[in-house]
């Protein structure tokens, strides 16, 4: 049995306020590797401003010297918008013994109660809410409720299950967004130190956010 760690967004680009906290997550978990999915046709939000091959190759550049550290690529080539249910569906369907760990920001956590199937995403997956260490949920509401129903406090609760199960991990949260990235590129700014330099080359050398 595996445990497949899974991150999926628009990585538009990817910054260290992905790579840090994922990584922290897998080793947290002694996960046997991170999944880094980027999103095709979000359905929640407008379309990426890079093109999916300009993501892709920043993705591909960010994670080269982390053999833990996979990306896939399956979202990008669908035609439909992605959700995530479907793709953790195929994932299941490919890896019918592993066990699937998908990593949320405490933001994304807070709205996952409204996605398409959600509930049935907890049939297929377990959640590990990557969070601000001292930060906590309300007390009240959808996903409060859902952490007091299905949260377990370490990894070997967790592993024992075959999905269905929450655990919230401190990480260290930078204070990055892609918008700010972007928004730098535009202006002129050197983005240095805000996503590796392998990414940084790439918007350079393709321009994606000129």
């Amino acid at each position: 049995m595996r445990k497949i760690g899974i991150f999926g967004g628009s990585f538009d680009p990817v910054h260290f306020g992905h790579l840090r906290p994922a990584l922290e997550v897998l080793e947290a978990l002694s996960l046997d590797s991170m999944r880094f999915i980027p999103s095709g046709q979000p359905p929640h939000r407008g379309a990426p401003q890079a093109t999916a091959t300009a993501r892709l190759a920043m993705l591909q550049a960010a994670v080269a010297e982390e053999p833990r550290f996979q990306v896939d690529e399956r979202e990008l080539k669908r035609a439909t918008p992605s959700y995530t249910f479907d793709t953790l569906a195929e994932l299941k369907a490919e890896h019918p013994r592993d066990r699937l760990v998908l990593m949320l920001g405490l933001d994304a956590f807070l709205g996952f109660t409204t996605w398409h199937r959600w509930k049935e995403i907890l049939d297929l997956a377990h959640l590990v809410v990557a969070h601000r260490p001292g930060s906590a949920l309300e007390a009240h509401g959808e996903s409060a409720m859902l952490v007091q129903e299905r949260e377990v406090d370490d990894v070997q609760a967790l592993m024992a299950h075959a999905a269905g199960k929450i655990m919230l991990q401190p990480v260290t949260q930078l204070e990055i967004s892609s918008s700010q990235v972007r928004e730098a590129v535009a202006r002129g700014a050197d983005i240095r130190y805000l996503v590796p330099d392998a990414v940084r080359r790439v918007i350079q050398d393709s321009k994606c956010y000129a």
